[in-house]
């Protein structure tokens, strides 16, 4: 009997059969279809439904998979969404565990009837919903509110975010209806804080929702809430030193972004109050500076997660202590640009370090970054846990990261090298000058001759025609490419200039990879594209915006390789005419998202017969399309 292969390549092989398709495989090999079960098992797939008559027949048809996840934007009063709703709650109601309402005009009533139709709700999302609170009267009588704590009994998480009119009577009675809640997002919310907010509240407001009433609601709850999220709401230090005081609460996971004047001191004492939260995010927090994390090193030792972008005043002094956070999964110290990574590199060096677990880094926009800061990360302290890395504008950054990572982490699923504008065809394919292995042991790495790439002893490869000598640098020698990354999934490389159709058609060879961005690179060209296609057949997120060289011909080769396609930015590529859109409308059978603006070639009539062709495109950008006149009158 020939040896099964393994779940997860079984299912990554199904994926890409309909669901009939994949039974049928089950008939050859009884483990294939039991991997397929298992895979659409732990998918957590949300339905987009638009408020349509269009959409009643799917509704039916969805009841018959057992949906559980469904969102609804713009809501209104018309009578076709009043028979979207009537049909969600008849065919999804009794099998929906997520709802999200965000946005539009939703009325009461109809909220009452769609609700009370889902007895199992675990996740609700009302954010933006201001109609629904305006009037301060939200489930006012008595009748009312007992059918809707009936359906939101074992209701879990609860998104209030982006709400204007939200107020305390309101708030009050829909929590009131989740004795269950473990999760609560008031993000943006317009929430009241007084001097007073130690004293008990003396009457619920219609009006206003006031930081007051939430602690007042954190200490009946505070034996089950779990996550809290006051992003953008103007929490000040004295609030949050009394939320961190609510006597029997243990967050878990606290998000403040944007809460521009806490203090370095009330962080300090938040991580001495709440040591068991596992995720903290600070980004923006604009007063915070080296004190915040280095209080956060010391005191939640438990932390898994921790965000702390956009603090201009955070520099390398603050990452002293990081090594005590040893149960890291990720750091995002995006745009930090006072953060040169030397100090972090210490932190985590023996025999402080490592982060055993650290799986993700963002240093994104950090200006200050320098390749020995990059080389010693890659080569020390996360090469056996990194699966993202995002070094995004990072501009300062050279081969010499590049070659790092290719050699020393293996793990990479997700790599973001978008602005780098100094990474070349050299970078890409694992090549340096000679001078630089001087002393370094061999020139090949051991598991460079096992991909047959740049073999041994073996004479280079003739040029092709557009190549020159000087390009293919006979005074370099091969070391790791990008190609070591095997496990990749998605790559930026937008605005990676200096790269050319020479290190893309031989390295840009990754079966998984789903997202890709070759976008602004202006050396890009049919013989690229269609060399990429090949080797990246996968591809569901594809960025080619501002590729200048790329035509018709290319594309209607490139395109056959890639049905898996969603989502494509095409936009600004002059070259395309209206062949391309006939192509994408014969192979991108599953195309999602489309993005056009500012081809001249494409005509608005060319876009308008592919939205006929492939109704199902629900986000097609098509500003400025052939070529329209963009000048300024004044």
């Amino acid at each position: 009997m020939a040896e099964l292969l393994p779940p997860e390549m079984l299912s990554y092989i199904l994926s890409f059969l309909p669901l009939s398709d994949q039974k049928e495989a089950s008939l050859v090999n009884r483990a294939w279809y039991y991997a397929a079960q298992n895979a659409l098992r732990e998918l957590d797939v949300r339905y987009n439904i638009p408020v349509a008559s269009a959409s009643l027949t799917s509704i039916k048809s969805l009841s018959r998979r057992h949906v559980s996840c469904v969102s609804l934007a713009d809501v209104d009063s018309s009578s076709d969404c009043s028979d979207v709703l009537q049909s969600i709650s008849y065919y999804l109601g009794p099998h929906l565990q997520s709802l999200s309402l965000g946005g539009g005009t939703l009325t009461q009533a109809s909220f009452i009837g769609l609700v009370t139709s889902c007895p199992g709700l675990r996740v609700l999302d009302l954010s933006g919903c201001n109609s629904l609170f305006m009037s301060g009267m939200l489930l006012a009588q008595p009748e009312i509110v007992q059918k809707v704590r009936d359906a939101l009994a074992g209701l879990r998480d609860l998104n209030l975010s982006n709400l204007r009119s939200l107020a305390d009577a309101s708030f009050n009675q829909l929590a009131s209806c989740a004795p269950k809640l473990e999760r609560l997002s008031l993000a943006r919310c317009h929430i009241a804080f007084d001097p007073y907010i130690s004293l008990p509240a003396q009457q619920d407001s219609s009006t206003v929702f006031s930081f007051r009433n939430l602690l007042h609601f954190l200490k009946e709850r505070a034996g089950h809430l779990l996550a809290l999220d006051l992003s953008g709401t103007g929490l000040n230090p004295m609030g949050l030193q009394a939320l961190g005081q609510v006597v029997g609460l243990r967050l878990q996971e606290l998000t403040l972004r944007s809460c521009r004047d806490i203090s370095n001191e009330a962080v300090a004492t938040l991580c001495r109050q709440q040591r068991g939260l596992t995720s903290l995010d600070l980004s923006g927090c604009s007063e915070l500076a080296d004190g915040a994390l280095l209080a956060v090193s010391r005191g939640l030792q438990g932390l898994r997660h921790l965000r702390m972008e956009k603090l201009q005043r955070l520099t390398d002094a603050g990452f002293l202590a990081l090594h005590r956070l040893q149960e890291l999964r990720s750091l995002d110290i995006a745009e930090c640009c006072l953060v040169n990574g030397r100090e972090l590199v210490k932190a985590l060096e023996f025999p402080k370090g490592p982060l055993p677990h650290l799986a993700s880094l963002r240093l994104a926009y950090c200006s200050l970054l320098k390749d020995a800061s990059v080389v010693s990360l890659a080569q020390g302290p996360l090469r056996s846990s990194l699966k993202l890395l995002d070094l995004s504008s990072c501009m300062s950054l050279t081969d010499s990261s590049l070659l790092a990572i290719s050699a020393n982490l293996p793990l990479l699923t997700i790599l973001r090298l978008a602005w780098c504008k100094e990474i070349t065809d050299s970078g890409l394919l694992g090549l340096v000058e000679c001078g630089e292995e001087k002393d370094k042991g061999p020139k090949l790495s051991r598991n460079f001759g096992d991909m047959g790439f740049f073999p041994p002893q073996l004479p280079p490869e003739p040029l092709a025609p557009h190549e020159s000598p000087s390009q293919e640098a006979p005074n370099k020698q091969p070391r790791a490419s990008l190609l070591m990354l095997r496990a990749l999934q998605e790559l930026d490389l937008t605005a990676c200039n200096k790269l050319t159709d020479i290190s893309l058609t031989k390295v840009l060879r990754f079966p998984y990879l789903k997202q890709l961005s070759l976008s602004l690179l202006p050396e890009l060209t049919d013989t690229g594209l269609v060399a990429v296609a090949k080797g990246c057949p996968g591809l569901e997120h594809l960025a080619l915006s501002h590729c200048n060289h790329l035509s018709d011909q290319g594309w209607a080769q490139a395109a056959r390789c890639w049905p898996r396609l969603r989502h494509l930015n095409l936009s600004s590529c002059n070259q395309l005419t209206e062949e391309t859109l006939v192509t994408i409308g014969k192979a991108c059978r599953r195309l999602k998202v489309l993005d056009v603006s500012l081809c001249q070639g494409i005509s608005m009539a060319a876009v308008e017969r592919l939205q006929t062709q492939l109704p199902q495109v629900t986000c097609l950008h098509s500003r400025f399309v052939g070529g329209a006149d963009l000048t300024v009158s004044l």
